[in-house]
């Protein structure tokens, strides 16, 4: 399957789950701040990778993945309806921490700065070479 194809599937999938997911799922665990990063796709189209993020405490995501993972075949059932392939994957369902690593690098970054500011300055400059 060519890639821009795949990509475009990848691209329905995501919007697709991500509104059976608001809309459909009253799983008490699948809270309304769920929100659909990215799907994988495999080139036969026999299996998906839906990365999902949320905002909630760390200690319920796992929790919530597991949710959405025991809803997933209610969730390709519906969604499949809404798109138009002859295959619908099986779906995995994911947890996207990009965002927290980006936060996390983030935070490094701004503690070295911090860190560099609050050095003194070296008020001596280096003697010119003669070279």
């Amino acid at each position: 399957m060519k890639k821009n194809r795949l990509e475009r599937v990848n691209s329905l999938l995501k919007e697709i789950i991500f509104e059976v997911i608001q809309k459909e799922v009253s799983n008490p665990h699948v809270t309304t701040f769920i929100s659909v990063t990215k799907v994988e796709t495999s080139p036969d189209l026999h299996h998906a990778k839906v990365y999902v993020s949320m905002i909630c405490p760390a200690k319920e995501k796992p929790m919530i993945v597991a949710a959405l993972q025991s809803a997933a075949g209610f969730i390709a059932v519906h969604a499949s309806k809404k798109a138009q392939l002859r295959y619908f994957p099986q779906l995995t369902f994911k947890l996207d921490t990009a965002l927290e690593e980006h936060l996390r690098i983030q935070e490094i970054l701004a503690k070295i700065e911090q860190e560099r500011l609050s050095r003194p300055e070296s008020s001596e400059e280096a003697p010119p070479s003669d070279e």
